[in-house]
């Protein structure tokens, strides 16, 4: 039976009657295709709009309440994590909001070898009596990525009061520097400049830069990557589900966070044990150091959002360098002490510590974050300036140093002065060389 282009005769019989009915139906002409559609007024787009904009505004919000954040006492961000930077602006939000001293830097401060309670901000705990100082150490967390830390994802610190970590490790040559021309995979690539001042040493694709700034400036996307990181081993979700094809993706999610790390990432032996060698870094000039310029930038955002920065420049393993290394590492540090003395800045500069309770260039081991704590406990611009009237505790500080105080290196270049209302006293031994502080009264 044929259909009509305009008209469609459907004829139905009735045996037993011999009735005949005609159904006419019309139906436009639409060349032959046929389509089922939804057409949106322009209000009902902007209402559209308006809702799918909420609901990812909203959705890092509700995940934040209702995902588990257990810290505990002397908490520090998993190794794992070291890139959720999501996790970094929870963390430092909470942290601040607890009225709790922020301990910022790189894996110095979060403690490569020791376990997360004999870290730094561990040992000033112990001696404050627990939980006053936050450990916000970030592993590989050089000073052109910090300050991009600290602007894009750190903006919940504020009116609080930080210890920021200056490791001159990051200046000891044009690598480190990220000063050489010739392309190399570095720590942090998404928390430095994409585009302006523009690094040597990064290579990055302008596709891939571009969504580095937008997930910077979209909350959603600063989540997805939270997700990412945390969740699925820092890929997307069809390669996770490849890599692990009888796992379900809502599990992994619904698993939890990975808990904090405890256990020292690496084995924490002295350096002299590993056999390394002497080493003789080059450091470059600071005028013209990217890793410096950055590292007055994360001060000055710092300072920007009222808070209270202290500065603690080294420890750093003046054991490992040659003499021509350690005059040239000296005269570096002097110019970084210049600096926060015009500032106006408070600071405590690190006297070396013994060679036995170094694991490798600027890594300490346990007895040697209790030292440098005990340090800056007796240090009154660190009193005066970071804790508060009632949180020094009334134990006696454990007289560690002196007995922990092994063979050291006396050198003219390597003798540092504690500039902080106390006089100094350097005593040189022909094979030790022993730090005091004792008061100018």
């Amino acid at each position: 039976m044929t259909v009509p282009e305009r008209m469609g005769r459907l004829t139905m019989g009735n045996a037993e009657d011999g009735n005949e009915r005609d159904i006419r139906h019309e139906r436009k002409d639409d060349g032959g295709l046929t389509c089922n559609e939804l057409r949106l007024s322009v209000r009902e787009w902007i209402v559209g709009g308006i809702v799918v904009v909420a609901a990812l505004g909203l959705l890092p919000i509700l995940w934040e309440r209702t995902e588990e954040f257990l810290q505990g006492e002397d908490y520090r961000i998993p190794y794992r994590l070291s890139n959720d930077y999501w996790l970094f602006d929870r963390y430092s939000r909470r942290a601040g909001s607890e009225g709790k001293v922020l301990v910022i830097g790189d894996s110095v401060i979060w403690g490569h070898y020791v376990k997360k309670e004999d870290t730094l901000s561990g040992q000033l705990n112990r001696l404050a009596g627990g939980g006053k100082f936050a450990n916000m150490g970030v592993d590989g967390i050089h000073p052109a990525a910090l300050a991009g830390l600290l602007e894009y994802y750190g903006k919940g610190i504020s009116n609080g009061r930080v210890i920021l970590h200056c490791n001159l490790l990051w200046m000891a040559s044009e690598k480190h520097d990220l000063q050489t021309s010739e392309p190399f995979h570095f720590n942090h690539p998404k928390l430095v400049p994409q585009f302006v001042p523009d690094i040597p040493s990064y290579a990055a694709p302008y596709s891939q830069r571009l969504g580095v700034l937008a997930e910077r400036l979209l909350p959603f996307r600063k989540w997805a990557e939270h997700l990412r990181v945390a969740y699925f081993d820092g890929v997307d979700i069809p390669a996770w589900t490849v890599q692990h094809p009888y796992e379900d993706p809502v599990g992994a999610v619904l698993g939890g966070l990975p808990s904090p790390a405890d256990r020292p990432r690496r084995r924490p032996v002295p350096w002299t044990a590993r056999g390394s060698a002497e080493h003789d870094f080059p450091w470059v000039e600071l005028s013209g150091s990217l890793q410096w310029r950055s590292f007055r930038r994360a001060v000055e955002t710092l300072r920007s959002r009222n808070n209270a920065v202290f500065v603690l420049v080294g420890p750093f393993n003046e054991h490992m360098l040659t003499e021509a290394s350690l005059a040239r590492y000296s005269d570096r540090k002097g110019e970084v002490e210049a600096w926060l003395r015009r500032e106006k800045i408070a600071y405590y500069s690190s006297p070396v510590l013994p060679s036995a309770q170094f694991a490798d260039a600027s890594h300490p081991l346990a007895d040697g974050y209790a030292m440098l704590a005990g340090d800056l406990w007796r240090n009154e611009s660190f009193t005066s300036s970071i804790l508060p009237s009632n949180a020094r505790s009334a134990q006696s500080l454990p007289a560690r140093r002196n007995a922990l105080q092994g063979p050291g290196r006396c050198a003219g270049a390597s003798m540092l002065t504690i500039r902080d209302g106390r006089e100094p006293t350097v005593a040189c031994g022909i094979a030790a060389c022993v730090w005091r502080v004792r008061d100018a009264s």
